[in-house]
């Protein structure tokens, strides 16, 4: 059993609660811009609008006395079903303000998933986004007797809350505000639901405090403007981009994972907290001109999210005649990356990054609008190649790990301690352990208390010791760095007895431009296996590029087609032992998505459903 701890060097907060840095951020510096905003469907080149400090700090006063006004007492929970957009932070802090408690729903929920929030947590009233959420909520609230009120923010929830709440007195207001502490729940998540029915994580003001604490403490890089001086004119001026906000070395970061993601979450308190510009981004579609628009300093993302990056930007250079360029690009920034961890770089590697800084990197960079210096990606591993890659660019992803448990990061690289293909050393205050049979297990100020309402499922992952039973199966070398290896239930055994981890192996392939999901199969199986997806972007570049029509349905059993993904079979192979091996592999006519449920929200694959559902490709593989 292995065992590595952070020591505490910081003072946690142990009064107040989150609505405190609103109130002293309007009160030190109440004309600095905390927020730029723009309506949801505004073009992606569309001007950016300042929110101040003191601004928003009304604004969030206004909602929450309508709040009040509504009935929603101290403690009652109030879901906040929205994409990622203004209104959302602005709604998450008027809940506070009023004493209660959030309950965040993906927007893309489906109706089974809303009811069970609604319900699971006797929500008082939801704040929605569009018509089709009220006529959802409406279709699923007949059974639910504490639910008073709905309300959509496109039919006027704001300013119909702030009317509501004009009579509402000020140190009424206030009184709620200040009452909560940092044992006091400030939010229910709901679990993802990938191995099981989703459950509710309470997680208390003191949880999201400490975490935003000692996350600060760690990445107090990202959120300085002293660290994002450009590089020799590599930014721009203010005048470059479309972002107002001022002072243009000033940190900013621009949110588009959806908010009912602890991850995102936790940035979006922390911005706040720190003083950070924050912007908000939905449409995925749109990312990359709303990120050249707004400029931010440091970005979140999910994996898949740098994979599209990639891929994309690889298309873009096939379609322009420079895919040779790009590939050597990839190579050499890989290279760089591997030659920052060994302490040397030969002058001929400094040559060739130096010209692929000028015919490459710089694009690339340009495309996460010019001034991004880090990156932070959590959710799903982002694999060694990409890692390398990113870093050799010039802008370090910083992975962490965590759950909805532990309230996002227990442990994360930083700027000045990165290890590529790790997720860092525990943060502050917190420790990791390796039990006897590889799970980690983790403990510190940001796990949570318990599930909401169902002590049998906290006692099944937290012990009297405060350890939490992650599910995962890890490592931690002799520097403290944990590697994450894959889930303990998702762990196969072969029928020849060996463990095989599938997340190794589905990391690499999706490592292919043309492989956009991929399933690793081969429980009590003689072999291993796997079911491979394609990206549609990229297949269609590659079908131009080789002279054939179709898309996946057409193109799936294609024989080129097929040799294209056996290499990235080849290339994750090249990673484990020989008994760990995909043997026999099937390329799907069809991708997996969130709709179809295969998918969480947050893009992580639901393995039981895609078994459920790809069965007979499963034992074709095997016949």
């Amino acid at each position: 059993m292995r065992e590595y701890s952070t020591p505490l060097t910081l003072d946690l907060p142990t009064a107040g609660n989150l609505t405190d840095a609103v109130v002293r951020n309007a009160e030190r510096a109440p004309q600095r811009v905390a927020f730029s905003r723009r309506p949801p469907a505004a073009a992606p080149d569309a001007d950016w609008d300042d929110v101040t400090a003191a601004a928003f700090l009304d604004e969030v006063r206004g909602v929450a006395k309508g709040l009040v006004a509504l009935g929603v007492g101290a403690g009652d929970r109030v879901v906040l079903m929205s994409s990622t957009r203004y209104e959302w932070t602005l709604l998450d802090y008027a809940i506070w303000f009023a004493g209660a408690v959030t309950v965040p729903v993906y927007p893309s929920s489906p109706a089974a998933t809303v009811e069970l929030a609604l319900g699971d947590s006797g929500a008082r009233a939801a704040l929605v986004e569009t018509s089709d959420h009220l006529a959802l909520v409406d279709g699923v609230r007949g059974g639910l007797d504490a639910l008073a009120h709905v309300l959509a923010l496109d039919e006027g929830a704001v300013d119909d809350l702030v009317r509501r709440g004009a009579d509402v007195a000020d140190d009424v207001l206030e009184q709620r505000r200040a009452a909560a502490g940092p044992d006091d729940p400030a939010t229910v998540i709901y679990t993802s639901g990938t191995t099981g029915r989703p459950r509710g994580c309470v997680l208390t003001h003191g949880n999201l405090m400490t975490e935003v604490a000692v996350t600060l403490h760690e990445l107090g890089t990202l959120f300085a403007p002293d660290a994002q001086e450009s590089d020799d004119g590599d930014g721009g001026g203010a005048d470059a981009g479309g972002a107002t906000g001022g002072d243009d070395a000033a940190p900013a970061t621009l949110l588009f994972l959806p908010l009912a993601h602890v991850l995102a979450r936790v940035i979006q308190v922390g911005a706040v907290t720190a003083g950070v510009r924050l912007g908000h981004s939905a449409g995925a579609v749109t990312l990359a001109p709303t990120l050249r628009s707004f400029r931010p300093t440091f970005v979140l993302a999910v994996p898949r999210v740098f994979e599209k990056l990639f891929t994309t930007a690889s298309q873009r250079a096939t379609a322009d005649g420079r895919g040779a360029v790009f590939d050597r690009a990839v190579t050499t920034a890989i290279a760089w990356s591997r030659a920052l961890d060994r302490g040397r770089r030969s002058p001929v590697l400094r040559a060739r990054h130096a010209v692929m800084e000028r015919l490459v990197y710089r694009r690339l960079r340009d495309d996460l609008g010019g001034r991004c210096r880090f990156a932070v990606s959590g959710g799903a591993p982002l694999g060694d190649r990409l890692g390398h890659f990113y870093r050799g660019i010039g802008i370090p992803v910083l992975e962490g790990y965590g759950l909805t448990e532990t309230t996002a990061a227990i442990t994360t690289n930083t700027p000045e301690a990165h290890k590529v293909g790790t997720v860092g050393r525990p943060l502050p205050g917190a420790a990791v352990r390796v039990d006897d049979d590889g799970e980690l297990l983790v403990r510190g100020g940001q796990v949570f208390a318990g599930y909401w309402d169902d002590d049998a499922a906290t006692a099944e992952v937290l012990d009297a010791d405060g350890w939490l039973h992650t599910g995962d199966v890890g490592e931690v070398d002799d520097e403290g760095f944990v590697r994450v290896t894959g889930r303990k239930k998702e762990i196969l055994v072969t029928a020849g007895g060996k463990n095989v981890a599938p997340a190794v192996l589905e990391d690499g392939l999706r490592a292919h431009p043309l492989v956009s999901q991929a399933l690793v199969v081969g429980d009590r199986q003689p072999f291993v296996a796997a079911l491979v997806t394609l990206d549609a972007e990229a297949l269609a570049q590659w079908a131009q590029g080789h002279g054939k029509r179709g898309g996946p349905a057409e193109l799936a059993r294609d024989d080129d087609l097929v040799a294209e993904v056996q290499q990235a079979v080849d290339a994750a192979n090249a990673q484990v032992s020989k008994a760990e091996s995909i043997r026999r592999f099937v390329v799907l006519d069809r991708d997996w998505t969130e709709e179809a449920g295969h998918l969480t929200p947050s893009l992580k694959l639901r393995r039981n459903v895609v078994v459920r559902a790809f069965r007979d490709e499963i034992a074709d593989l095997y016949r």
